[in-house]
């Protein structure tokens, strides 16, 4: 599943797609029922790509309506589970099939590289929906305990019309994340992917209709997240909402429940991962090539991205010139050439918000390493990966999410003073820890207030591991694992009663 092709062949694919622009309801692309459309632009070229539907609260009624019908009707929340995993197991083989389309749509909408979404995004998206898939003949309801004179049932039932808000720099990762248990619990789905990347959904979409997935369970509206999202937030026939982006929006999502149907709400968001570099922690040079990873990876435009380097001091000389030495090997530039392991910033406004933190790392006083500049390859929106060091806590970069390639080296004299600068945030999504000591490092896990801590290596798990965030980072559930169940079914109790009085002859 990870060949790569050459850059040639992804341009070959590129000049050969036959872009989709069009909202997919009920089994069909549609137009936006008012006719407007917007652009999507390459970010690595600046060339308009195409005009994709912008939808308004109309098509979103009309996505639900239809989402509503195909849930009533039984056609899929009523098959058979074992069913609905072969049609979603036929769903898994046709992207597999059209997967370096995928690929290729998924990098030119958002600028990232063609080797991540190649062997990660999308082998990884795959897992997903067939991991689901598989899972939905899987799930087993309860029985409580109870006296000879009573049954108690406890059942899972899916909560009908579930909404998957996306985020742009994980398109095809996130619709896997949260479509494939939605659907697979048998509830009708719709998703609104951000402005700025929209193409690989639809796509998605496309192919799961041609597997079989019925008219109305998989739809995708396309649009501005202010209307758009606005109205799926305040849709009355809506049961849950997943989303997943900044904690500004997502409590914008919150009081959309709260004003209308107090719908589910799901949000993963922001996060200002530290990864902890305690006294006792070894090899180095491992180390660099984590935090390298940890930070760079997509850009830096990665919730989890851990762009707090907090160091014992007596580590920092060691691992210094090993982060430069490690930061070699990521060349920057065309994101559809495989040699390439950092893109481009997903739009003007994000390389503008990131230009705007690097900026201010150097007024308040931080230590440019490397990078600081944007990097001139054609019209893209490209930034050098950057690293400050002399961060202090108190400094804006040390605090504020910046979601772009820019690492803050914080130097500590202890560990008590690392853990306690750790969790010196307001986000708590995701933790590195390096140390050498077993019990000391699962000590130190167990202190790092985040929903995910992984120990001398950077991560976030995997599919059967629960992925969410504590304070401003998540509320209210999580991605993957059997705990994604949770927030698109509902728990209904039926009670039996099994004394012997005249009510129970019809239970005979």
């Amino acid at each position: 599943m990870s060949d790569l092709l050459s850059r040639q062949e992804y341009q070959a694919i590129a000049d050969q797609l036959v872009l989709t622009t069009n909202a997919h309801i009920n089994g069909k692309f549609t137009p936006a029922k008012s006719g407007k459309t917007y652009e999507t632009t390459n970010p690595a070229t600046g060339e308009v790509l195409a005009r994709i539907a912008s939808c308004g609260s109309e098509d979103v009624d009309y996505a639900v309506k239809k989402a509503r019908q195909a849930f009533e009707s039984g056609v899929w929340s009523r098959l058979h589970p074992s069913a609905r995993k072969e049609i979603m197991i036929r769903m898994v083989k046709l992207m597999k099939r059209n997967r370096h389309e995928l690929s290729v749509l998924e990098s030119l909408d958002s600028g990232k590289p063609i080797r991540d979404i190649a062997t990660i995004d999308l082998p990884e998206t795959l897992e997903c929906f067939a991991w689901y898939a598989e899972a939905a003949d899987k799930l087993y309801d309860q029985m409580s305990p109870a006296t000879d004179d009573a049954l108690g049932l406890i059942v899972r039932e899916p909560v009908g019309v579930v909404a998957c808000v996306l985020p742009w720099n994980f398109p095809l990762q996130m619709m896997g994340w949260k479509a494939g248990p939605a659907l697979a619990a048998g509830n009708s789905v719709i998703v609104k992917p951000a402005s700025e990347t929209s193409m690989s959904a639809l796509r998605v979409a496309e192919l799961a209709t041609e597997a079989g997935i019925p008219p109305g369970v998989l739809n995708v509206v396309t649009g501005p997240g202010s209307i758009v999202g606005k109205a799926i937030g305040m849709h009355p026939d809506i049961g849950a909402v997943s989303f997943t982006g900044s904690t500004e929006v997502g409590r914008r999502v919150l009081e959309y429940s709260a004003r209308s149907n107090l719908k589910r709400v799901v949000l993963e968001l922001g996060g200002k991962n530290p990864a902890v570099v305690l006294e006792d922690a070894e090899a180095m040079d491992a180390v660099a090539e984590q935090v390298i990873r940890a930070v760079f990876w997509n850009m830096g435009e990665n919730c989890t991205s851990n762009s707090r380097l907090i160091v014992h001091r007596k580590h920092k000389e060691d691992l210094l010139p090993r982060l430069l030495d490690k930061l070699r090997d990521w060349k920057t530039g065309d994101p559809l050439d495989p040699q390439n392991a950092l893109g481009a910033m997903v739009s003007q406004r994000q390389f503008d918000d990131v230009m705007g933190y690097i900026a201010k790392g150097k007024e308040e006083g931080a230590t440019l390493i490397t990078g600081g500049e944007a990097l001139a390859i054609g019209k893209g929106l490209f930034i050098a990966p950057t690293i400050f060091d002399d961060v202090t806590p108190d400094m804006t970069i040390a605090r504020e999410e910046i979601f772009g390639p820019v690492l803050t080296i914080l130097t500590v004299g202890s560990d008590a003073e690392a853990i306690d600068l750790a969790n010196d945030t307001c986000y708590g999504l995701q933790a590195s820890v390096f140390c050498a000591h077993g019990k000391k490092a699962l000590r130190a896990a167990r202190q790092l207030r985040a929903g995910t801590v992984t120990v001398n290596c950077y991560g976030e798990g995997d599919i059967t591991t629960p992925f969410g965030g504590y304070k401003l980072s998540g509320f209210g559930g999580r991605d993957n694992g059997f705990h994604a169940f949770d927030q698109y079914t509902e728990v209904k109790t039926i009670w039996l009663d099994l004394s012997e009085h005249e009510l129970d002859a019809g239970l005979d």
